[in-house]
């Protein structure tokens, strides 16, 4: 009786090893596609796992998460997201802006995909509408119009300055528009404006000898993935060469630049999360409108601004979210 009892034990301790195994197997994993590297990105892929975490997804517990990494190489997005594709992935997180976002749409139309991008979404043919998404893809989407505001602001601080720049990376989708909404801008307000482009660190540093030959009286910084990754890099080049440039979000300001205007980045990446989480819940992207952000952080460092001479208009510090000194 108990021999008969032990076996039965052990069978079903058999049968069940295959089980638990399959179970392990059946962990959802979330590839996620990045433009740049990891080490800049890891504030933002630490803000995407908090948002992930607020629907029940904890990495490494019930959920995998595998990065992929273009080190600012736009042109091999499409191999990586190819391989999420292979890999059938459950969710893929377009973490790249626009370029990752356009690769993922290009590998697969089934598989969902979260992207968090910097301009009309609709625009580039990403999605329908922002209400009504309309395929398999949704996110998290900022501004457009922000471009031509950033050049307004410096050129509030710098009134000075007839010759403005424009620096873009010629290889992101987005840079079309951008460069569109800030040519608009200049014309309205009579300035000179010249577009600089760089789509490598080293062409980041021959952007700024092109600055310096052109005697631009400030620069507005393209929103671009490379560039977020390289923000020291950058913050660095304009105090040495003594230009008054403004940036697309606070971590630039933080730097040492000398203004930035635009959306809490660590906020969208959250919300990232929070959507890839609904997705492995059950939702689908054509039912999750696109988010836009609703509040923007206008942040001064007037150490910067005394470094380059300039008397930051009070106007402008009062609106001012955060001032550093």
């Amino acid at each position: 009786m108990l021999r008969r009892r032990f076996i039965a034990l052990l069978g079903t301790g058999i049968t069940a090893a295959p089980a638990l195994r399959a179970q392990q197997k059946a962990m959802p994993v979330i590839g996620f596609l990045g433009g740049t590297s990891p080490g800049p990105m890891a504030p933002f892929t630490a803000a995407f796992r908090q948002g992930l975490s607020e629907t029940g997804y904890v990495e490494g517990q019930n959920v995998a998460i595998e990065y992929r990494w273009a080190e600012g190489r736009y042109d091999r997005l499409s191999a990586l997201a190819a391989d999420f594709v292979d890999r059938k992935v459950h969710v893929i997180v377009a973490g790249g802006g626009m370029p990752s976002a356009l690769a993922a749409k290009t590998a697969t139309s089934t598989i969902p995909v979260v992207f968090n991008v910097g301009t009309d979404p609709v625009e580039s043919g990403l999605v329908t509408s922002l209400a009504r998404p309309g395929g398999n893809l949704t996110g998290v989407t900022g501004i457009a119009e922000l471009m031509a505001k950033r050049l307004e602001l410096v050129s509030e601080i710098v009134p000075q300055a007839g010759v403005i720049a424009l620096l873009v990376n010629p290889n992101n989708a987005s840079a079309e528009p951008m460069m569109r909404d800030v040519q608009e801008a200049a014309r309205a307000k009579g300035l000179q404006l010249h577009i600089v482009k760089a789509s490598t660190e080293s062409e980041i540093d021959a952007a700024f000898a092109t600055l310096v030959q052109l005697h631009a009286g400030a620069l507005v910084l393209g929103t671009d993935p490379l560039f977020a990754s390289r923000l020291d890099r950058l913050a660095a080049l304009a105090a040495r060469d003594a230009i008054p440039a403004i940036y697309d979000r606070r971590e630039f300001a933080a730097f040492g630049g000398l203004i930035s205007y635009g959306s809490s980045l660590t906020a969208s990446y959250r919300q990232t999360g929070i959507y890839a989480g609904k997705i492995l819940n059950g939702a689908k992207p054509a039912d999750l409108p696109v988010q836009q952000p609703t509040t923007f952080e206008l942040v001064i460092n007037l150490n910067t601004a005394k470094a380059l001479g300039l008397a930051v208009p009070p106007s402008i510090l009062a609106r001012a979210d955060e001032v550093i000194e």
